[in-house]
């Protein structure tokens, strides 16, 4: 009898602290899931995000201006062909410098020289002048209004014999911006700026907070001219991609 009643305090004396220990661990399990499933929500939440873009656009005045002048001579003497393509190359030169183009600023190519009567090819016609030379004196210099002058002035060289090959896509001046690391860093922060915009009025539209960059990307810059008229001016272009998180 005495053993029976022993017994049954010591199981009551165990069960009392099982309990407990279960009723904790429903609890620490019932707050673990709430937080998991609060966290998941929140989660969810986060991961809300919109994608815009923002474009900046600068105009330039180019600072490097590449001038090829072509002209041609023509004639039935090789030795005679040579010594006019010299004539006219010097007299070339003779007026850009008078005009304020600086001497290392000009160049010359070796003459094109082409003999008419070996390309004949089954033809029998005869061409006036067996000999034809196209030479090419270059022009490349910083100093663009000056440059640009004196391609208004070459009339005055046609009219002392010179035959420029003006028609050529390979004559036409060639006009560059080299100071492009100079500005990107405004003109990204300025793309930067007109995301955030776009994306503020998306998210007022939508009844949301715009939060933090989930993401960024900038995209290549493009310069071009301005108009066809006016290539020495150039207009400067770069669109980033931003990525923006939104909340309730």
């Amino acid at each position: 009898m005495t053993d029976s009643r022993t017994n049954h305090k010591e199981t009551s004396s165990l069960l009392v602290p099982a309990l407990l220990l279960g009723f904790f661990i429903c609890i620490g399990l019932g707050i673990l899931g709430y937080q998991l499933g609060s966290a998941a929500i929140e989660y969810k939440q986060y991961e809300r995000s919109v994608t815009v873009k923002g474009l900046a656009e600068k105009e330039v005045t180019a600072d490097v201006v590449i001038w090829p002048i072509q002209f041609t001579v023509a004639s039935n003497d090789l030795s005679g062909l040579y010594n006019d393509v010299d004539r006219n190359t010097e007299k070339i030169k003779a007026f850009l410098l008078l005009k304020g183009v600086s001497p290392e600023a000009i160049s010359f190519s070796a003459p094109a020289i082409v003999d008419k009567s070996a390309q004949q090819w089954g033809d029998n016609s005869r061409a006036e002048f067996r000999y034809s030379a196209n030479q090419t004196v270059t022009v490349y210099s910083q100093k663009i209004d000056i440059v640009r002058n004196v391609m208004s002035e070459m009339s005055e060289l046609g009219k002392q014999g010179i035959v420029f090959s003006g028609d050529s896509y390979a004559s036409q001046p060639e006009y560059i911006f080299t100071g492009l690391n100079d500005i990107k860093p405004a003109m990204i922060e300025e793309a930067t700026k007109n995301a955030r915009v776009v994306a503020e009025k998306f998210a007022k539209d939508s009844d949301s907070q715009l939060g933090k960059i989930k993401r960024a990307s900038q995209g290549q810059f493009t310069i071009s001219a301005r108009d066809k008229n006016t290539p020495y001016i150039k207009k400067i272009r770069v669109v980033s991609t931003v990525q923006y998180y939104l909340s309730d």
